[in-house]
């Protein structure tokens, strides 16, 4: 079965608002039309769907067969991870499995994966030869809803603090026909911000931004579009001092209002440096040995933070970028952080107060450092924080294209070859299961999933 040409779309079943595909009606088109022998594609088998982004009638038009079963492919694809039912055995699944940090939840799956002799690929893990770049993701959708849904919080969360914003107009990132419609939102945001301000009493207005990948860049060319300056983390204080100055200055700060918002991009030689305080930061050095370094965001960049868009890649043996207990000690010395969006959404991770995923119709909880308690409204004492794990599908049209054309260079290797060993480097090292058991670069999940 593996390797005969036949692909197969599943309907998304993980939650009410996954719309996206991983291969649209055109890429599909494009794919068949090519013909099996260059594009390794015989047929292209779709599971109805009454949600998807692109309805049936598109893939029919586009030589698709619309059909709920799928086992005559040899390779399935999905986005979500798919009802444990609809994994058939011997075949090649490709999907974001999140199972290869032996995440707890998905660990059912994994054993029938191995168990129906599944060669299990996972989108998250496919990367160039060169450095850790994937190759095939979502990133840039998810900075750009994640940064949008949090302005509308921060709106109605300054509201509930007694500030009216201009951000309070904004809709969720899903309720904008298009990613131009979104962006048309917030540059009216940004003229009112230029022309009318913002209350003193909020300001400055920093964003933290984590990390310079994907996901950070596209977060910060949607802030980019309203009036700002970025400023660089060791001036953070001199910033903060200005504004001190500055409303001393003014008869009434009450009056004063303030034109433009901040952001600060930080990355891991902002968030740590080395216990010895004679050696300079060395990033190589760092990711090698990160027990030998010291967590410094908590100190030199949260006290400033007015919002914090967290995009770093974290796991157990480093620093965390804050925990529980430094969070409640900035609050308790008056530290401005108002919101948190974390597209990491690992639980307990580098933000040790997320211990739960939020949905896009339910965005936010509210994080109480005060009573170390989580509520969800946005009214009381706390910080909001959105962990929103499938962002992207606030753009499922958008998202879907430019995914669909990162996956489909890949999909005549995955749907002819058999034998995984034929295959090329980044996919090889992407397949997590093969024929029952666990390739060897992820033979540590089960040392991982007993020692959890």
């Amino acid at each position: 079965m593996l390797g005969n040409g036949v692909v197969g779309i599943l309907a998304e079943t993980s939650n009410k608002w996954e719309r996206r595909a991983p291969l649209t009606p055109s890429h599909c088109s494009r794919l068949l039309l090519a013909g099996r022998q260059n594009s390794g594609v015989a047929a292209i088998l779709v599971q109805p769907s009454t949600k998807r982004i692109f309805n049936d009638a598109q893939y029919e038009e586009a030589g698709c067969e619309i059909t709920s079963d799928l086992s005559e492919c040899g390779l399935i694809l999905g986005i979500k991870k798919p009802k444990l039912e609809m994994v058939l055995p011997d075949r090649a699944y490709a999907f974001f499995s999140h199972t290869h940090k032996a995440q707890p939840e998905n660990m059912a799956l994994l054993d029938k994966i191995l168990a129906q002799r599944v060669s299990l690929f996972d989108y998250e893990l496919v990367e160039g030869n060169q450095g850790k770049r994937r190759l095939i993701a979502f990133g840039k959708f998810a900075g750009r809803a994640a940064i949008i849904d949090l302005l509308k919080g921060l709106g109605q969360r300054y509201l509930n603090l007694g500030y009216s914003t201009p951000f309070l107009t904004l809709g969720a990132a899903y309720m904008y026909p298009s990613l131009a419609a979104a962006k048309a939102a917030i540059i009216s945001v940004g003229e009112e911000i230029a022309t009318e301000g913002l209350p003193s009493g909020i300001c400055p207005l920093v964003f933290v931004f984590t990390g310079s990948g994907h996901a950070s860049i596209a977060a910060q060319e949607i802030f980019k579009l309203l009036p700002h300056t970025f400023v660089d983390p060791s001036k953070l204080p001199e910033l903060f001092e200005k504004a001190g100055d500055s409303s001393q200055s003014t008869c009434s700060s009450s009056t004063k209002r303030v034109f433009q918002v901040y952001g600060c991009v930080v990355t891991s030689e902002n968030m740590v440096e080395p216990k010895d305080s004679s050696r300079a930061f060395d990033k190589n050095d760092y990711y090698e040995h990160p027990e030998q370094y010291n967590p410094i965001f908590h100190e030199k960049i949260a006290p400033y933070a007015s919002a914090i868009i967290n995009c770093i890649y974290w796991e157990k043996q480093f620093p965390r970028l804050l925990s529980t207990q430094q969070l409640r000690d900035l609050a308790q010395k008056g530290c401005p952080l108002v919101g948190i969006s974390d597209l990491t959404c690992d639980m307990e991770g580098s933000m040790e107060i997320l211990n739960q995923t939020t949905t896009i119709d339910s965005p936010f909880f509210r994080y109480d450092p005060k009573n170390n308690s989580y509520h969800h409204d946005m009214e009381g004492d706390g910080i909001i924080c959105s962990v929103v794990d499938n962002l992207p599908t606030e753009f499922p049209k958008e998202a879907s294209q430019h995914f669909g054309g990162l996956l489909s260079q890949f999909i005549g290797s995955l749907a002819s070859v058999a034998d995984i060993a034929k295959l090329p480097g980044n996919l090889r090292r992407a397949c997590i299961a093969h024929g029952g058991a666990l390739t060897s670069l992820y033979e540590y999940i089960p040392t991982m999933r007993n020692s959890g």
